[in-house]
């Protein structure tokens, strides 16, 4: 039912109730009473709580970048990951190439298709996946799957390097993508939104935040490709609420 149709009908009802307990109950009650209006604001409850996506994974939510952290990310990306572990590599390609990565995991998720991220998603990390998926109702399933096209900004926000006694060696990537579902559309029909878009309540329920951490071993002859460990999906809104 249309949300103003409802709330007319329910003050319309309000009123008929009010008129019926004045004339039926001696006036001293009749003051007081009133029709209780319970399911009116259960419906408006239930709403909302579809369009809530709770965090999928037990990580500190990241939302936006650190200049100090920036600066490190373009010391180890060029001083140290492609002069020693790969000449090829560019933190911008690699950028690009996640948001693919992103969505092919995002729509596994929404499908609860877990077969698919077998080989691009750390086991540990799919069987926490599994977990939250369960528990998510089929409106907030259907927020998990992104486009790629959908993201509108996305940043390295940590580069980082791991050793080992073994002389085993890892560089891992925090990736953070903003998020605005149905961006993909809005630019092919020319309606683009606009700067403030955060600011805008029409606009609220369709961000989305997300990080993403990719891992791979560089270990002198093992071959490897990159891996995610961490997958979080959530609404930036949501949780400042919970501030």
């Amino acid at each position: 039912m249309n949300l103003v149709l409802r709330h007319v009908l329910t003050r319309q009802s309000l009123r008929l109730c009010d008129k019926i307990a004045y004339n039926n109950v001696p006036k001293q009650i009749a003051i007081t009473s009133k029709c209780p209006i319970i399911q009116y604001r259960k419906y408006s409850e239930q709403g909302t709580e579809t369009r809530k996506l709770p965090q999928l994974m037990e990580f500190p939510p990241i939302m936006w970048p650190s200049f100090i952290k920036y600066v490190k990310n373009w010391m180890f990306s060029n001083f140290i990951i492609r002069p020693y572990f790969d000449q090829e590599f560019s933190l911008n390609e690699f950028i690009e190439a996640s948001k693919h990565a992103v969505q092919i995991v995002s729509g596994a998720l929404q499908n609860s298709d877990f077969k698919t991220l077998e080989g691009l998603v750390d086991k540990d990390a799919i069987n926490a996946l599994k977990t939250a998926v369960s528990q998510l109702s089929v409106s907030q399933r259907q927020l998990l799957a992104i486009e790629k096209e959908d993201i509108f900004y996305a940043f390295p926000y940590q580069v980082g390097v791991i050793f080992d006694d073994s002389d085993k060696r890892w560089v891992e990537i925090t990736m953070c993508y903003h998020v605005l579902r149905g961006l993909k559309n809005m630019k092919e029909s020319g309606d683009m939104p606009p700067i403030t878009l955060g600011a805008q309540p029409q606009y609220q329920d369709n961000i989305f935040i997300l990080n993403y951490r990719f891992i791979r071993e560089f270990t002198k002859g093992v071959e490897d490709s990159w891996w995610v460990n961490i997958v979080n999906h959530f609404q930036p809104h949501m949780l400042i609420k919970k501030m």
